[in-house]
C-alpha cells in the first residue's frame, strides 16, 4: 500500500539494456540509419518501457476526465457550462471526436465525471466520482481546498489502477470541461513562473475583445495566487481544475506501474508539468503526441523538452490529437518489428 504522499513514490525504471537492443536492431533495418526519423526513436523509447526489443501494444486506453469550472463566471470562455455534461453524453453515445477514433482503432474509452457543475448521474457508461460541483472561481479565491486537490489527485491514480487490472499497456488521457485553458494557463504561468498573457490562447473561440477580457482577468487570478504559492500542489489548489488535478495524478500512478502514456494537448500538457513538479521522475514516461495550435502550448512542450509526433494544427482537446497519433505509433512499431534486416533480405550494408 503506498504511503499518504504516494505521487512521491519512485517510477518504475526502463531498460536501458532493451534501449541499446532496439536500436542496434534498428540500425539493421534495411533502410539508411535515421532515416524514419522520430518514428525510430518512438520504438525504441517503448522498447525501453516495455524492457523488449520489439515492442508491442495490445490494450490501449483513453481516460477522458471531465469537470467544471467557476472562472467561467468571469466571461473567459465563448461556451456556457452546460456544454460540458453535453459532451460527456456525446462521448459515451459515440459522437464526439476522441469517440470515434476509438471506436475505429479499437482503443478502450472511458469517460470520469470529476466534478461538473450540475449533477448528470442520470448519464449512464460514465464513472461518477465528482469532487465537488466545479471549482470556485478562482478570481476571487482558491479554486479548491487541499483536500479536494489530494481527492482529485487520486481519483486519477484509482482509474489507473483500474485499467491496469484490466491490462492496459498505452494510456491516453483526455479532458473536458468549459473553461479548462484558463486554469491550465494560470497554472503553467505559476509552475513555470511565465507571464500568463504568454500562455493564453482563444480555448473555445475567442476573439477581439473577448479574448482581450479573457487576458485581463487571468493576469489578475495568477497576480492573486503568486502571493500564496510555493509549492506545485498550492498552484493546483490556487488556479487548477480537478480534471486537470486527475490526470496529473493519472501520468504519476502510469509510470509507477509501468504504463506509457501518450500526452494529448494543451491542457493534458499543464497536466503533465503538474506531475513532474510533483515527482520528476514521471517525465520518462511520457511521450507527446502533438502540438496544439492553442497559444501556450509552445512553451509548455520546450520546458518539458518534448518533441511531439504531430503538428497539425490541432486545438479540440479532448484526447483527439493522442487518439490521432496513436495511429502513428502503430506504424513506427510495425517497421521497428517486421522490416527485414539486410542479411534477412540479402541487401548490402553501409559500405564501412
Amino acid at each position: 500500500m503506498t504511503h499518504k504522499k504516494w505521487w512521491l513514490d519512485a517510477t518504475a525504471k526502463l531498460s536501458e539494456q532493451a534501449r541499446q537492443d532496439a536500436q542496434a536492431h534498428q540500425n539493421q533495418l534495411t533502410k539508411p540509419q535515421g532515416s524514419l526519423g522520430h518514428l525510430e526513436s518512438l520504438a525504441i523509447d517503448l522498447a525501453a518501457m516495455q524492457h523488449a526489443v520489439k515492442p508491442q501494444i495490445h490494450m490501449p486506453h483513453m481516460l477522458i476526465f471531465a469537470a467544471d469550472h467557476g472562472i467561467v463566471a468571469q466571461g473567459v470562455s465563448a461556451f456556457p457550462q452546460s456544454v460540458t455534461i453535453a459532451m460527456l453524453a456525446n462521448f459515451v453515445n459515440g459522437g464526439a471526436a476522441v469517440a470515434t477514433l476509438c471506436k475505429q482503432q479499437g482503443i478502450a474509452l472511458c469517460v470520469i465525471n470529476c466534478g461538473t457543475a450540475s449533477a448528470c448521474e442520470q448519464l449512464a457508461q460514465i464513472i461518477h466520482k465528482p469532487i465537488m460541483a466545479g471549482t470556485h472561481d478562482f478570481s476571487q479565491h482558491a479554486a479548491m481546498s487541499n483536500a479536494q486537490a489530494l481527492a482529485a489527485l487520486t481519483l486519477g491514480k484509482e482509474q489507473v489502477e483500474h485499467v491496469h487490472a484490466k491490462g492496459c499497456d498505452f494510456l491516453m488521457l483526455g479532458e473536458m470541461g468549459i473553461g479548462n485553458t484558463s486554469a491550465a494557463s494560470c497554472l503553467s504561468a505559476l509552475l513555470l513562473e511565465h507571464e500568463v498573457s504568454t500562455l493564453t490562447g482563444s480555448g473555445t473561440g475567442l476573439e477581439g475583445a473577448a479574448f482581450t477580457h479573457k487576458q485581463t482577468i487571468l493576469d489578475a487570478c495568477v497576480a492573486r495566487a503568486t502571493p500564496l504559492v510555493s509549492t506545485p500542489l498550492q498552484a493546483l489548489e490556487q488556479v487548477g481544475g480537478l480534471e486537470i488535478a486527475a490526470i496529473a495524478g493519472a501520468y504519476i500512478r502510469a509510470s509507477q506501474l509501468a504504463i506509457p502514456c501518450f500526452v494529448d494537448g494543451f491542457i493534458t500538457t499543464a497536466a503533465a508539468l503538474l506531475a513532474i513538479k510533483l515527482n520528476p521522475e514521471v517525465r520518462a514516461w511520457l511521450l507527446f503526441s502533438h502540438h496544439s495550435a492553442e497559444q501556450g502550448h509552445s512553451a509548455l512542450l520546450t520546458a518539458l523538452d518534448a518533441k511531439p509526433l504531430l503538428h497539425l494544427g490541432m486545438r479540440l482537446g479532448e484526447g483527439s490529437g493522442a487518439a490521432v497519433a496513436y495511429a502513428t505509433v502503430q506504424q513506427a512499431l510495425t517497421m521497428h518489428n517486421n522490416m527485414a534486416t539486410f542479411s534477412e533480405a540479402a541487401v548490402e550494408s553501409k559500405v564501412q
